[in-house]
Parts: C-alpha cells; structure tokens; sequence
C-alpha cells in the first residue's frame, strides 16, 4: 500500500471566496439529501427486476462504464484485457490494471465519481493504486453479495424516487412488466424504474440491420411497416405501449438537429426509397429530419416529453466497432446547428405549449447563440443539461454562465445524469448540486439574487424541474 489516504473534502466543488464559500455551504445543505430523480439514462432495468447481486467490482464500475475504460484505451490498454466485448479477461486483473493506471483520472470527472463511490458507498479510505488493487477488489466483491448491496437496497440507500431508463420499439420491456409486478404486491419493492421511447434502430437508415428491424417490428405491432402509413401506425403503437409502461418521454440521438416537414406525397415516396435500400446519405438525412417532426406531431397527441440528442459522431472509430460493437468509448462531440435545422419543426409545433421538447448539444459554441435564445423564445423548447463529454464541475459551470442570462432558470430542466454505471448516479448528481449552489452563491454575493431566492432556486435545480419537465 502507498499510504495515501481517500479523503473527500466537505468543500469540494464549492467556490474558494470565503464569502461565497458560506453561502454555497448554506445552500447545499438545504438540498443534499433530497431525492433523487433521474429522467433520462441507460441502466440496465433486469438488475431492478431480478434484484440479483452484481457480482464484482470489475462487472459494476469497470466493464459498464465507458467513461473509464475510453481512458485506459487511449493509453493503450487493450478491451480485451478489461474483459470488454467477448473478452474473457479474469475480473482481478481487469482491476488491477485499472488500478495501476489510476493516476490517468487526476482531474477528471470520472476520478471524482468513482472516488465518491469507493468512499460512500464501500468505505474505502485508502486511495485505489497498484498497492491497493487486491484490497478493493475484495472488499466491493464482498460486499456487493450482501442483501445491503444488491441493486433495489441501493436503489433505495440513495433515495432514487423514480428512474428511467432507455429502450427501443422492439423491446418486449418484460424487465419492466416484472418491475410493475413486484411494485404491485402487497409488501413488494414499490421503487418506481420507467422506460423511454428511443426509435433510433428503426428511424435511422444507417443503423445496422436497419431492413431487419423494420421487419421485427412489422411482426411486433402486426402492421406492415415497409408502407409509410403502416410504419407510422407501428410508432403509435408502441410509443401507447411505452406509456403503458410508465414512459413519459421519448429520446432521439441523431446525428444533427435537422428537421423537415414533407408533404404526404413526398414523405411517402422518401420512405419507399428508404425501404428500397438504394438511398443516399443525404436522403437518409432528410429522413431522420422528416422523422424527428413526425415524432413531434405523435408526442403533441399523446404528451411524451421529447428529447432529441444531436452532435455525436458515434462511433469514430470504425475498426474498434468492427471489432467490439457500440458504446465503446469512441463517439467524439461535433459541430451542430439549431437555428435552420429546428425551423419547419418549429414552423407547425413550436408555439405548441402542449408540446415539450428537451435539447442537449455537445457543440457548447451554441450555448449562448442558439439554444439558449431558442429556449428563451419557443413555448416548447426547454434546455437539457450539460451533457457527455460536459457533465463535469467546469463543464457545468460553462452551461450555467452561458445560458441563465438569456433562456433563465425556468427554461432548463435540471439535471439529468445519462449513465450506463448505476452508482454514479448519486455520485453525479451530488457533483451537480455543489455546482449549481456554487453558481447561485455568486448571484446572491453579487447582490443579484436574494438569499431566499437562491434557496427556491437550489430546490427547483435540484428536485422540482426535473419533474415538471419530465412530467413525473
């Protein structure tokens, strides 16, 4: 062991100005322990419907969590030796390499959330290191086949009051029908996990198997979803059932913010094109642009929040998707427009106060250009988050001072923490409310906010805008 010892200090994240140090203390303090409502991310919803232990501490933090094992990668770690993919790599030595290459997370996010989990959740107090590997892992091993550590308990540790997580139309959502069943037990596990709307396999041209999915939902909804009409009639279908389920938005991750609004005829003759398979990358553009205000005109009908994802280009790198597939750490952040791009969307919807539509970007030059004077104008648009490669303490703060003159507070929806790695979501979400009482202190010590508003504030950031926005 070095010795070093695992310390978070209570002051973290906050501002190093006595004064408004105070204030942020204060305010924090009003908000720490309040619930916990995550709106939108990708946990897997069979650890809630199955409650089973997660088995080691490389399969819960490691393996799920591309955010770590991205910065191995770009050091020259192979996956296979963590165990991604196929691999067959031995859990232990998968930790141990991370351990020894831990210094690679000095000031990054991901180094103070896995920190914050390692010591609130586990206890840990001394730093993880090559001296440490072997101490960590059987320590979180042991304790993750405790009763204490196995999903729901910890669900319910960290006061989640409702979680969603994220699914295509040709999920069967039977994980969540045996949630609903065990919610509805006399005496059953009442922790309230939804689903969310995400069509992107059977709305994007370029998704692999994309033919196939279509098929699949052919079969699923008993439409024929090679016929334009037939195709919207599945999406209506399955979006109800969503619902059914617990869903109260849609979530779409297309590669530009694009939007069109066709004519019947042309949308119709678009899509047998698509069908067809001989379509260029420009038409299949237009028709996730089509898509997108499709999409809007089905959630004015049955009031799912939408969210539309845009500026990702997923996965750059072409051999390591060959070769591992998706989410593998190596979608990049690119340019995005909004202003042309939403305009026939907003020409039908955007006056619609019946619609709600949440924008992310991972193009923060938009920020005060277009999002927040979209936001801050549209009756429909509110702004998501700071999101991805942002969700960190500078990345937050860069959102909060770009944004907040122009769109306001009320025009944002909170925050929302987006990950695959269940226990950093406690971990994130204290990060955003240090954070954002940071932010607030200065606007009360700059005698620009009142105290008493800072604090209603500090509550809406934290707690009541997720819900409103996410209708929960």
């Amino acid at each position: 062991m070095t010795g070093h010892k695992l310390e978070l200090h209570p002051d973290r994240l906050f501002p190093s100005d006595p004064t408004i140090r105070n204030i942020a203390r204060s305010l924090y303090a009003s908000v720490a322990n309040l619930p916990i409502v995550s709106p939108h991310g990708h946990t897997d919803p069979a650890w809630f419907a199955s409650n089973a232990p997660f088995g080691n501490a490389t399969d819960l933090l490691l393996k799920p969590d591309h955010y770590v094992f991205r910065m191995l990668y770009s050091q020259g770690v192979p996956l296979e030796s963590l165990g991604i993919g196929n691999g067959d790599a031995d859990p232990r030595n998968a930790w141990r390499i991370l351990a020894e290459h831990y210094h690679l997370f000095r000031g990054t996010p991901s180094r103070m959330w896995l920190d914050w989990v390692f010591s609130e959740v586990f206890g840990m107090t001394a730093q993880l290191d090559a001296g440490t590997s072997d101490l960590y892992f059987d320590t979180i091993t042991d304790r993750l086949a405790s009763d204490d550590f196995r999903p729901r308990a910890l669900f319910d540790r960290y006061q989640i009051e409702v979680i969603a997580t994220t699914e295509s139309p040709l999920d069967a959502l039977d994980h969540h029908a045996s949630i609903r069943a065990e919610n509805q037990k006399a005496g059953g596990w009442q922790g309230r996990v939804i689903t969310a709307y995400r069509p992107d396999t059977v709305v994007d041209p370029e998704f692999e198997g994309f033919a196939d999915n279509l098929g699949r939902l052919s079969d699923l909804t008993g439409e024929d979803c090679f016929n334009w009409q037939g195709y919207l009639a599945a999406h209506r279908q399955r979006r109800a059932f969503f619902k059914d389920m617990g869903a109260t938005s849609t979530d779409h991750g297309h590669p530009t913010p694009r939007t069109a609004d066709l004519g019947a005829d042309s949308a119709k003759a678009l899509f047998g094109k698509i069908c067809s398979g001989e379509f260029t990358a420009q038409e299949a553009e237009i028709f996730r642009a089509q898509m997108l205000t499709e999409m809007a005109a089905m959630s004015v009908d049955d009031g799912l929040v939408m969210q539309i994802h845009p500026g990702s280009f997923r996965n750059h790198n072409d051999p390591l998707f060959r070769r591992f597939g998706r989410d593998k750490g190596a979608d990049i952040p690119m340019r995005t427009e909004f202003v042309a791009n939403l305009k026939p969307l907003l020409d039908r919807f955007g006056n619609d106060r019946d619609l709600s539509i949440i924008l992310f970007t991972l193009d923060e030059s938009v920020y005060s250009r277009e999002l927040a004077p979209l936001a801050g104008h549209y009756p429909c648009l509110k702004l998501g988050p700071a999101w991805w490669f942002h969700d960190s303490p500078e990345g937050m703060r860069r959102f909060r001072h770009m944004t907040t003159e122009t769109a306001g507070f009320y025009n944002m929806v909170g925050f929302n923490d987006d990950t695959r790695a269940f226990l950093s979501i406690p971990a994130r979400h204290d990060v955003a409310r240090r954070i954002d009482c940071g932010f607030l202190a200065q606007l009360v010590a700059e005698h620009r906010i009142a105290d008493w508003e800072a604090a209603e504030l500090a509550h809406d950031l934290t707690y009541r805008l997720a819900k409103k926005a996410y209708r929960l």
